[in-house]
């Protein structure tokens, strides 16, 4: 029964035509995101705004376990993709000529089926172990007690001798890699059509395998664009979050004819 289901979710998502972009794509989605984001620009920037306040919840609360906060906000970069799920129906409704109303981005969070959510929830479970092992790695493998940002820099990154801080960057990196592959498009292709979740997950891995390049470069962008706005006290992702959800939502329609 798996096969068969696998190999039905094959045929289904080869249905899907991928195609090949340039090395410079990922910078005309970004071009176009921004666009979006400024034509009709109040859904995402409530979008920023929560994401905003939820990142400063979150600081409050681990500002004294600063190896749970480490792996919560890196966590946090693999579950914000079906954060913007509301705003990839901003852009599709701006690709037809209309800035659609606040009732419009809502409704995308009450789904007519369960595929969506049923992603979600595949992510969070993603997010949620590699908190885990972030925080298991740190507070077991740290020389001393890491509970603020100084001592995270000092015991872990700076650290004179060991190999922790390159151990949890490989470890980060192992599991954001195929999680990213898995859904840079299959979130916006589950919005815009009618198809299985393995299917669109499947559809996602076979944009990456035929663009690594500029999927790499996509990767980097994100992070890095993502890192640098959450610097400002992370008042940088009321714009950077949802510009970027508007650039993935572009990156989907380059991508999938």
């Amino acid at each position: 029964m798996p096969r068969r289901t696998a190999s039905r979710a094959l045929t289904e998502s080869q249905r899907h035509t991928v195609r090949t972009v340039g090395a410079a794509a990922p910078l005309r989605w970004l071009a176009h995101g921004w666009a979006d984001l400024w034509r009709c620009p109040l859904p995402g920037l409530l979008h920023g705004m929560v994401l905003a306040a939820f990142g400063g919840a979150l600081a409050l609360w681990a500002h004294a376990h600063f190896w749970l906060l480490a792996g919560a906000f890196s966590g946090f970069l693999l579950v914000a993709p079906i954060a913007a799920t509301g705003l990839y129906a901003v852009s599709r409704a701006l690709e037809r000529g209309t800035c659609p109303p606040l009732a419009v981005v809502l409704r995308v969070w009450w789904p007519k089926d369960g595929r969506l959510l049923l992603f979600g929830v595949l992510l969070a479970f993603a997010g949620t172990g590699w908190v885990v092992t972030s925080a298991a790695l740190v507070t077991g493998f740290a020389p001393g007690q890491v509970a603020r940002p100084e001592e995270f820099l000092l015991l872990v990154v700076a650290a004179g001798q060991g190999w922790l801080f390159e151990a949890w960057l490989m470890l980060g990196a192992l599991l954001a890699a195929p999680v990213f592959a898995s859904s840079v498009i299959a979130i916006p292709l589950l919005l815009d059509r009618r198809i299985g979740v393995l299917a669109a997950v499947l559809t996602s891995w076979r944009a990456v395998l035929e663009n690594p390049l500029p999927l790499a470069l996509w990767a980097v962008l994100l992070v890095g664009l993502t890192l640098v706005a959450m610097l400002p006290a992370l008042l940088g992702l009321v714009v950077a979050a949802p510009w970027l959800a508007h650039a993935s939502w572009h990156a989907y329609r380059d991508l999938v004819v």
